[in-house]
């Protein structure tokens, strides 16, 4: 029987990873955790019967402590509450699907209490992957991908050895799909007045506001490059990303001899969720199949990367390193809550993180303390900015 606490259940990957869980019934939750949605946490809690849940925020946590009195279940909330969720001491595996930076601290508990990481927080390693990666290897703990682009390239690299009997990487390139977005072939003096209910309109995943977002800008494929380059140990300079607007091949790795493994589907992020919780089994998955026959088209074209910088943007801060990928994704993550807010342009928001990149002065190989600072600097530099 596995178990799971589920950090961040009430958003999109948590409530699909839910969907898993109802399919199979060798898998229990023993813990979640949410921020401020309250009533379908309180759906779930009473479907899924946890014995720990964390609410964020305290005053929500009080409120949420009465309304499921009747149920033997313990209410607790803050970044305490959140670790206490990541190590919790029934679960084998953690899910980790909140959204921003918060998540890197249970993330770091849960891996040193032993735990296996269902991945889907880019955020934390694009910040802190010098510091996650490492602990990985010393805990001997799984770190097992969510995301569809590196859940695709971690099943093309099953059955291959990393090097050869030669001492060669097997591995020449990573190449990362990407649907382009909304607004993919748009030029960027045509976006300047985007209202945020067309950013929000992906042409093919539902998925959270954040990340939509993140996705229209580009800004979620130089965030997925840089995970790419932890999760796969593989240079930023051999990471290849293309847009491919049908969403039918999630990404793919290219290989010394020249071949190419690539894995497809329909968009349903259940896939990859389902495929990190059982590794290195499959299991059925009910839903819609992709009909070669059925389809139409395939087509890939490159990045426009002047349009839309959020991925030049990621790639840079990579390249500069230290503190500076926590200064773009802070930044991101302040600009998108801003024009999620109607106080910016979309166009801003890779201003915006433009800015704050250009404005910091970097810190080397930061601990978490210094990567917690620099997102606070980062978030005070542009307050003052848009006073």
């Amino acid at each position: 029987m596995r178990v799971l606490s589920i950090l961040g259940s009430t958003g999109s990957i948590g409530t699909q990873t839910l969907s898993v869980v109802r399919e199979n019934k060798d898998v229990r939750v023993g813990a979640l955790a949410a921020n401020k949605s309250t009533v379908l946490l309180e759906e779930q809690v009473r479907e899924f019967h946890p014995a720990l849940v964390c609410i964020y925020d305290k005053e929500f946590a009080r409120d949420f402590a009465i309304r499921v009195a009747d149920l033997p279940v313990k209410v607790v909330s803050g970044m305490e509450g959140l670790v206490e969720c990541a190590v919790f001491s029934e679960a084998d595996t953690v899910v980790s699907a909140v959204v921003g930076m918060i998540g890197i601290r249970p993330v770091i508990e849960a891996i040193q209490a032993g735990k296996n990481i269902a991945f889907a927080n880019k955020e934390t390693l694009v910040t802190a992957g010098h510091l996650i990666m490492p602990l990985i290897k010393k805990h001997r703990v799984k770190l097992l991908p969510v995301d569809s682009e590196h859940s695709a390239i971690f099943q093309a690299l099953q059955g291959s050895c990393f090097q050869n009997d030669k001492g060669e990487k097997e591995i020449a390139k990573i190449i990362l799909t990407a649907s382009g977005g909304p607004f993919c072939g748009k030029k960027r003096a045509e976006l300047t007045e985007v209202t945020v209910e067309q950013a929000l309109r992906h042409p093919n995943w539902s998925m959270g506001h954040k990340i939509t977002i993140d996705s229209a800008t580009m800004v979620n494929k130089g965030l997925e490059v840089i995970e790419a380059h932890w999760l796969f140990h593989t240079p930023l300079e051999q990471i290849e990303v293309v847009i491919h607007p049908q969403s039918v091949i999630h990404s793919a790795v290219e290989f010394i001899d020249g071949s190419i493994i690539a894995q497809l589907g329909v968009p349903d992020m259940r896939l990859p969720i389902q495929y990190a919780l059982f590794y290195p089994e499959r299991r059925y998955l009910p839903g819609k199949r992709l009909s070669f026959s059925d389809l139409k088209s395939i087509t890939f074209e490159k990045p426009d990367m002047g349009e839309l910088p959020g991925l030049f943007l990621a790639v840079q801060a990579s390249e500069k390193g230290g503190t500076m990928p926590v200064v773009f994704n802070a930044a991101n993550e302040y600009a998108v809550a801003k024009f999620l807010n109607r106080k910016i342009r979309f166009t801003e928001i890779t201003d915006y993180i433009s800015e704050a990149m250009q404005a910091h002065k970097i810190v080397e190989n930061p601990n978490l303390n210094e990567i917690l600072a620099a997102e606070q600097e980062t978030y005070q530099f542009l307050d003052a900015r848009l006073k």
